[in-house]
């Protein structure tokens, strides 16, 4: 498999970013210049490239508090792979099993469970999550979670029609006839059948995720504001666009990037897994 992605020259582009992104979030002490909290106001709107009363280089400007446009990028990075990763984890976990118990028994729980489905896909997404987070309160925890519950049908529903196009093989057949425990049929026989689509969704929604999170953070609904985030940074950069275009951009350069690079990837992915 590794072999035919790395000839997919648009997917290995976007795997080396992810990876890049994930080396600078996992060493982000290190690479952050300053302190991404510390706030200097005779320092705020500073352009890109300028230098402070210390002798210290804003490489990529300052905020309208003062704050390093740079390292506050770096740390950003931390919490949107953080939340993204957890909430894949987590609702990627809720939804294979609920897709793996719902296309194996068919019947009431089947249709149980695909209504409930139905229910949360009646909602928007982001409305959801807001209102989620709004009675939650605002943590990583807790964007966590809520993106979790309200992504985890993605991950169901192509894990229910590809269990429901394995169930019926021969093979899996003659395990059952064989007297084999449903538990053991699911998750031996089963569950390695539907994991090529499972993960290609699971790249996909890494991308959605992101965004989901920077959104959140955008209204003031995600993360704690102590914490730097692209999408906070957004915001804040949004009313000195004129002014101080470098707050806003940079955040939402990073945010492409990495949207992008995961949707890029998750393509090759899905090409290399299921080539038909």
């Amino acid at each position: 498999m590794i072999i035919k992605l790395s000839k997919r020259k648009t997917a290995l582009v976007g795997l080396i970013i992810l990876i890049i992104m994930c080396l600078i979030a996992l060493f982000a002490p290190g690479l952050a210049p300053m302190d991404p909290t510390v706030q200097n106001i005779a320092d705020r709107l500073q352009p890109p490239g300028s230098i402070n009363e210390e002798g210290n280089v804003h490489w990529l400007g300052t905020d309208q508090l003062g704050r390093d446009v740079l390292s506050r990028l770096i740390y950003g990075s931390r919490v949107s792979i953080m939340v993204a990763a957890g909430a894949v984890f987590l609702g990627g976990t809720i939804g294979l099993i609920i897709g793996l118990i719902s296309g194996y028994s068919g019947g009431w729980i089947d249709s149980v469970l695909m209504r409930l489905v139905d229910m949360q896909l009646a909602f928007p997404f982001l409305l959801l999550a807001m209102t989620m987070v709004s009675i939650l309160g605002s943590s990583i925890l807790n964007v966590v979670l809520v993106l979790s519950l309200t992504s985890w049908i993605s991950y169901a529903k192509v894990v229910r029609s590809s269990v429901l196009s394995v169930k019926h093989l021969e093979f899996i057949e003659a395990t059952r006839a064989a007297g084999t425990k449903k538990a053991s049929i699911l998750f031996r026989h089963i569950l390695p059948h539907v994991l090529s689509p499972f993960i290609v969704v699971a790249s996909f929604q890494v991308a959605t995720l992101i965004i989901a999170e920077s959104s959140l953070s955008f209204l003031g609904l995600g993360v704690p504001t102590s914490e730097p985030t692209w999408g906070a940074m957004l915001a804040d950069g949004r009313e000195y666009m004129t002014d101080a275009w470098w707050i806003a951009i940079y955040p939402g350069v990073m945010l492409m990037l990495v949207a992008m690079s995961a949707n890029l990837f998750g393509d090759g992915l899905r090409d290399v897994l299921d080539p038909m």
